[in-house]
């Protein structure tokens, strides 16, 4: 079975990639969890368009990291989000909403995948997450969670 993958997959492929998998592994675990899309002759057009997406996202180099890295160490992020009287979040912050707060901060776009926190954001203060942007570069920095 030949599918497109819209996700990375260690030891098969990265996202836009197409591959030919066994039937039973692209039926009942890449299909179903999204991880890939059956292969078409329109899923061709599909693909490039994944590829060029994730080339957009991409860290290029360990010197392009370190850039960034520098960038997002020099950045100071607020996330506004609503809590009640005690700090306490209705929810929790999530990577993407990181990423977002980023954006709007004037840093770099991220991938939210790489992003992550030591543990749950759900109260105010100040929070320590890592993104990792390339295998051997990692970038940390401090969100500050404020009530609305």
């Amino acid at each position: 079975m030949k599918v497109i993958l819209t996700q990375a997959v260690n030891g098969l492929g990265n996202p836009g990639d197409v591959v030919q998998v066994k039937d039973g592994y692209g039926r009942n675990y890449l299909l179903p969890r999204g991880i890939a899309v059956a292969w078409t002759q329109g899923g061709e057009k599909q693909s490039t368009q994944i590829k060029r997406a994730q080339k957009a996202r991409e860290i290029r180099d360990v010197e392009h990291a370190k850039e960034v890295k520098a960038q997002l160490e020099n950045l100071s992020v607020v996330l506004k989000v609503r809590a009640g009287e005690a700090g306490r979040l209705f929810g929790s912050v999530t990577a993407a909403d990181i990423v977002l707060a980023v954006k709007q901060a004037g840093g770099p776009s991220l991938d939210k995948r790489a992003v992550s926190t030591k543990t749950h954001i759900k109260n105010v203060g100040k929070f320590k997450v890592v993104v990792r942007l390339h295998p051997a570069v990692e970038a940390g920095f401090t969100v500050e969670i404020v009530a609305l």
